[in-house]
């Protein structure tokens, strides 16, 4: 990897940066103009990431200075297992920093922080036609075989 990369919990600092970053996540999955998520939205899931009795946290890539790509990622029960389970909920590079091992490195950070929290796996999900991500996301985990089912309410 030819950056200069560290990665750490994001610091209430980080909004100016983060905030590009999660408007490209968003966007990229068709949340952006009309139905874009609304600021409030924004605002709350910025806070939990600073507030203890929340289980969302969030990771940052930096290089000199400027944030290169960020995680989301949240601990919660099972039935299947006394400890925690870690749903990777977002990650996102910026379009300069694809292909350089951030995202790889940004992974591997949720699988450490997982490990110490007594997570025993790390799941995630992305939409079929992400195949650019999908090439990593088959280096670095195994497909569960499972399929999602949702339903607005």
């Amino acid at each position: 990897m030819s950056l200069n990369l560290t990665i750490r919990p994001v610091e209430p600092r980080d909004f100016d940066q983060w905030l590009p970053l999660w408007d490209g996540y968003n966007a990229f999955y068709g949340r952006s103009g009309p139905t874009a998520l609304t600021p409030e939205i924004t605002q709350i899931t910025w806070t939990r990431f600073f507030d203890a009795y929340e289980p969302v946290h969030a990771l940052v890539a930096e290089s000199e200075g400027q944030l290169l790509g960020i995680t989301h990622y949240i601990y919660h029960r099972t039935t299947i297992s006394i400890g925690p389970i870690c749903y990777l909920q977002d990650l996102f590079t910026t379009e300069n920093a694809r292909g350089k091992g951030v995202a790889r490195t940004l992974i591997n950070e949720v699988y450490t922080q997982a490990k110490l929290a007594g997570a025993f796996r790390v799941y995630w999900q992305t939409h079929e036609t992400n195949q650019t991500a999908m090439q990593l996301y088959d280096k670095v985990a195994e497909k569960s075989g499972f399929i999602v089912y949702r339903m607005p309410i």
